[in-house]
């Protein structure tokens, strides 16, 4: 499957010639426009696997709009524009950005930084993914020790014993440990 890409650029001449570029390097270009509020509404719609955004748009400027779709974690964002200023390019890394390409480009210049763009998203999003199973874990791994002690607490049994309780519970209920725990910690199963 080919490398599914948004277009947001103002200046249609320079949107054409993108779209041109993009195509002739194998990459699909699944919608464009000219306004930063439209690139936004199309990366929610079509869920590139790249967005391409200029700064200087109408409706919502490429930053901010680079700063939404990186709040809801849509897409990779690569900045294409004519603005090379530090502070613009500190802005758009604070705002999530992932590629950055001043204009104007060669073929040379954009291809690299819209494949560096999507490794570096790809491993955000496998980090945020592993940190969000730690997260799970660790919490399943609270619920079943508080568990065990309400285990021990109320009905005696040692902690072995209660681990074996709620572990063969979730086994022979098929629900998982966490979802056991809780049900003993809320007083609703009991040995």
């Amino acid at each position: 499957m080919p490398t599914r890409i948004v277009v947001a650029e103002d200046e249609a001449i320079i949107r054409m010639d993108l779209r041109e570029l993009l195509v002739e390097e194998g990459y699909e270009v699944v919608g464009e426009c000219g306004r930063g509020d439209e690139a936004v509404a199309l990366i929610r719609s079509h869920r590139p696997d790249v967005a391409l955004l200029d700064i200087k748009m109408p409706g919502m400027d490429g930053i901010s709009a680079a700063r939404q779709v990186a709040a809801e974690q849509l897409t990779a964002v690569v900045l294409v524009t004519a603005f090379s200023q530090r502070e613009l390019i500190e802005e758009a890394s604070d705002a999530g950005v992932h590629g950055y390409v001043v204009k104007p480009f060669e073929r040379h210049d954009l291809v690299p930084a819209i494949e560096v763009a999507l490794a570096r998203f790809r491993s955000t999003q496998q980090l945020a993914e592993q940190v969000t199973t730690v997260e799970q874990r660790l919490s399943a791994r609270i619920a079943v020790d508080r568990a065990k002690g309400v285990l021990m607490d109320s009905v005696g049994l040692n902690e072995q014993e209660s681990f074996d309780f709620i572990q063969k519970t979730a086994m022979s209920t098929r629900r998982s440990m966490a979802d056991i725990s809780q049900d003993v910690i809320d007083g609703v199963l009991r040995p």
